[in-house]
């Protein structure tokens, strides 16, 4: 039996919307034999990430806040500093990974995502 997989296209569309239906695939609630407990085992494949709609406001106002746990440790990026440094792609797979569940199929979920520019 071949793994399903299923393909989103991100041109044209938010970032939050992209994401949502990437996070939903992944779970296999897209599928008839959806089960909470059990893992979906399908592939999903976002492309043309860089074509991504975004608002001037979103690339400017859009934080990341990552802490270290040391004094002084809290760093903050844009979402248009992220694009720079990481790709577009980077933004995507943060925003899928935040809307997954944290259990213990969260890593082997995001591993299943492909993301290309």
């Amino acid at each position: 039996m071949d793994i399903p997989t299923h393909t989103i296209d991100a041109a044209g569309r938010a970032i939050g919307r992209v994401a949502s239906e990437a996070a939903k695939a992944l779970m296999g609630k897209m599928r008839a034999d959806y089960t909470p407990n059990k893992s979906s085992g399908v592939k999903v494949s976002v492309t043309n990430a860089s074509k991504l709609y975004t608002r001037e406001r979103k690339r400017t106002q859009k934080t990341y806040t990552t802490y270290s746990g040391y004094p002084g440790g809290l760093k903050r990026e844009s979402l248009a500093n992220l694009n720079a440094r990481k790709g577009y792609g980077e933004a995507i797979r943060r925003a899928v990974s935040r809307m997954l569940p944290r259990n213990t199929m969260h890593t082997a979920r995001m591993k299943s995502l492909t993301i290309t520019e």
